[in-house]
């Protein structure tokens, strides 16, 4: 009985993918690019102390978290409808995550002008007990800070009737 052997095909290989392109607002104007900050230990607390006293958002989300990036355009209509909420978030993926793909995703939503900070290194647990010991790192989360500093949390998709209020 004769064998087969597997034919071998050459797979052409990409070197180098393909630019984006610059994404155009309403206006056919770029609107500015999201500008991402490493995360990292201490950041939460560096986090808290730059705003003090001033109600806060902080949503923690993900590139590889698929109900975050469905929601990532209704959070940029919310900050739209919302210019002066302090809203803060933080790309908490468990791999870090290339900056410019997180920055194009947020800029894509809208969320261009959003303080915006990325979970930097491969310990990510270390930065979930940081911001909350009891975290185990679901995505999304979504925390509100009060003006007092006390904070309530949530996991899972945004409830925006309990943030307006």
């Amino acid at each position: 009985m004769a064998t087969s052997s597997p034919q071998n095909t050459t797979v052409p290989m990409l070197t180098r993918l393909p630019e984006p392109k610059p994404l155009a607002n309403s206006s056919g104007t770029n609107p500015a690019r999201a500008e991402i900050a490493p995360f990292g230990r201490g950041s939460w607390q560096a986090l808290r102390t730059r705003h003090a006293e001033q109600p806060t958002l902080v949503h923690f989300w993900g590139l590889t978290c698929a109900p975050c990036l469905a929601e990532l355009p209704d959070w940029g209509r919310f900050a739209g409808e919302h210019p002066d909420a302090k809203m803060v978030f933080v790309a908490a993926d468990p791999v870090p995550m290339p900056p410019d793909a997180i920055a194009e995703a947020l800029t894509k939503a809208g969320l261009a002008r959003v303080e915006s900070w990325a979970f930097e290194g491969r310990f990510a647990t270390r930065l979930y007990y940081e911001v909350d010991p009891s975290w185990q790192g679901e995505l999304p989360r979504t925390q509100l800070i009060g003006r007092d500093g006390g904070s309530e949390a949530w996991i899972g998709t945004a409830d925006f009737p309990r943030i307006r209020a």
